[in-house]
């Protein structure tokens, strides 16, 4: 199973190898008030692509923080109810 997982992945990294070498071609990107940016286009593709990735996660880094938070509320609540000795039998 390994070698067929490495198989998929090295035909992925070569596909996109390919596209990469395919798009070469400076283009040129405006923006406002006459700012205009010329790079590769897979420079840009890649450049976008990661700062999407870059917003994703800090999109989710305050819901992981939360949820750590309460974590550790639920395992000091969880140690505290430990410590406290059972009532004796009757």
């Amino acid at each position: 199973m390994r070698i067929v997982t490495w198989a998929i992945r090295l035909a992925l990294f070569l596909l996109l190898a390919a596209f990469a070498a395919k798009n070469v071609e400076p283009v040129a990107l405006r923006f406002y008030f006459d700012i205009v940016l010329q790079a590769p286009l897979i420079v840009l593709l890649l450049g976008f692509f990661a700062g999407g990735a870059l917003f994703g996660v800090l999109a989710l880094l305050g819901a992981l923080l939360r949820q750590r938070r309460e974590i550790s509320a639920l395992r000091r609540q969880g140690d505290a109810a430990a410590s406290v000795p059972p009532p004796p039998p009757f």
